[in-house]
């Protein structure tokens, strides 16, 4: 990623100049690159018409083997430094097609000109992963799964393939936060709870698309005991604890107002705000919009006061009890 600071020019050329046998990928209109060189020559220069509207720059390229993936309405390019057995792939890809589709129905469909994304394989592990959002993204991973992909644009990921046969599917909880705007607002990761929680939320969506729907009972549990029951009046709360709610949030507007309406206002602040990022005014607009309530007084509830009110936690604690009892009565 290059460096960024200031007002950018309306338009600029970013130049690369790489060996022949490179691929590259980079920010800008990279449909219209323009070779000096063959290919197969030596070395080669590609210029890259730049725009305002490209806010991050950046350049991926080395000798990487390049496979495409069919992902529903999304064409996949993954780029590894060794060939793939095609055979290997099929599952981790239908994983991926599965998490799209989720991502798509909660919140709309990304714009035509966007249905193609980047998977590459990141040379240098240390360097890649150091992602604002991985705290919010380990609140909803397994035990001890370590971060192993993250976005470099809003249509590229970087992942880890240092473990052997590429999982593919990795590169579902960053790869959320395109759904949502990444790369087209720069103050996109700086966002303040809850809204922060927000590219976690939609990552949890897609994992519950390739394991199952009782993956969300697993992860609102975990998150429940992240936050301390029977919290103070105006007790200031934990990291932790802040995130894991305003993830918890998200789930609990989909409880109150139902998955229809949920998606619905979702994808109408996306499309309204693209581009100019979003706040919690925008969300409780949104959902007023959508529901004809007082959506105000539902966000003071949970995000006025520390913990969380008791219902929602009983609801999902006495589901956890209830399964448990049947289980151990089961033969």
């Amino acid at each position: 990623m290059l460096a960024t600071g200031g007002v950018p020019p309306k338009s600029w050329i970013l130049v690369v100049r790489v060996p022949g046998n490179f691929l590259v990928h980079s920010s800008g209109q990279v449909n219209k690159q323009l070779a000096k060189n063959s290919p197969n020559a030596a070395e080669r220069t590609i210029r890259i018409p730049q725009t305002f509207k490209d806010a991050y720059p950046f350049v991926i390229a080395g000798r990487y083997v390049a496979t495409t993936l069919a992902a529903g309405n999304e064409s996949v390019n993954l780029w590894t430094r060794r060939p793939q057995n095609p055979e290997a792939l099929r599952q981790p890809s239908e994983a991926l097609v599965r998490t799209i589709q989720a991502y798509d129905s909660t919140f709309g469909a990304r714009p035509k000109d966007s249905h193609r994304l980047w998977i590459v394989e990141c040379p240098d592990v240390a360097g890649c992963f150091a992602s604002t959002t991985s705290n919010f993204f380990r609140l909803i991973s397994e035990e001890n799964e370590k971060t192993s992909a993250e976005m470099a644009s809003q249509d590229t990921a970087m992942v880890d393939l240092s473990g052997g046969a590429p999982q593919i599917a990795a590169a579902a909880p960053p790869l959320a936060a395109s759904w949502l705007g990444y790369g087209q607002n720069p103050g996109f990761f700086e966002q303040t709870p809850p809204l922060s929680a927000l590219p976690a939320f939609a990552a949890s969506r897609g994992r519950e698309a390739v394991e199952g729907p009782q993956v969300r009972a697993q992860i609102v549990r975990r998150l429940l005991r992240a936050i301390p029951t029977n919290p103070q009046p105006r007790q200031l709360e934990a990291d932790d604890a802040l995130r894991a709610k305003s993830l918890l949030f998200f789930y609990a507007l989909q409880d109150r107002y139902g998955q229809q309406v949920f998606s619905a206002a979702l994808s109408h602040m996306l499309d309204a705000r693209r581009g100019g990022g979003f706040d919690l005014d925008d969300l409780i607009a949104a959902f007023e919009q959508e529901t004809h309530q007082n959506v105000a007084q539902f966000v003071r509830l949970w995000m006025k006061n520390p913990g969380v009110p008791e219902d929602f936690r009983a609801r999902y604690e006495n589901t956890a009890a209830s399964a448990l009892t049947l289980k151990e009565t089961l033969p």
